[in-house]
This record gives C-alpha cells, sequence and structure tokens, in this order.
C-alpha cells in the first residue's frame, strides 16, 4: 500500500485531526486505498455522514501529504 492512505496511517499516533483521521482510518475497514485523489476520500467520508470538522481535517491532511 503507497499513497495518501499508507502516508495517513504512519500519523495514526500523532495527536490532533491528522492523527484522529489515521486512527478512523485504521479502523474502517471499507476506507479506501485508491485511486490516489482527495476527492475519493471525500466522497467516502461524505457516504458516512462526516461532519463539516472531519471533511476539513481531511483537506488539511490532504495537503500536508501533497506538500511532502
Amino acid at each position: 500500500m503507497d499513497g495518501f492512505t499508507a502516508w495517513l496511517l504512519q500519523h495514526a499516533t500523532d495527536q490532533g485531526s491528522t492523527g484522529e483521521l489515521a486512527r478512523k482510518a485504521a479502523a474502517d475497514p471499507g476506507w479506501p486505498e485508491g485511486p490516489d485523489r482527495l476527492q475519493t476520500f471525500t466522497d467516502h467520508l461524505e457516504r458516512g455522514g462526516a461532519t463539516r470538522t472531519a471533511l476539513q481535517d481531511l483537506t488539511d491532511a490532504w495537503i500536508r501529504y501533497a506538500s511532502r
């Protein structure tokens, strides 16, 4: 596994919103492994009824991932 999901799971022990998102992703058997586009993960969270805060946390994590 590589891409965003792999990057995110490396942050599962972090404090803050990225770590929280990573722990949720790790516990979610349906978490997408690709394609490696922000919309893939946004769609998944929206289908699960994610809050605006959760979607913003995803976007913030994506920006960190993309800027590495």
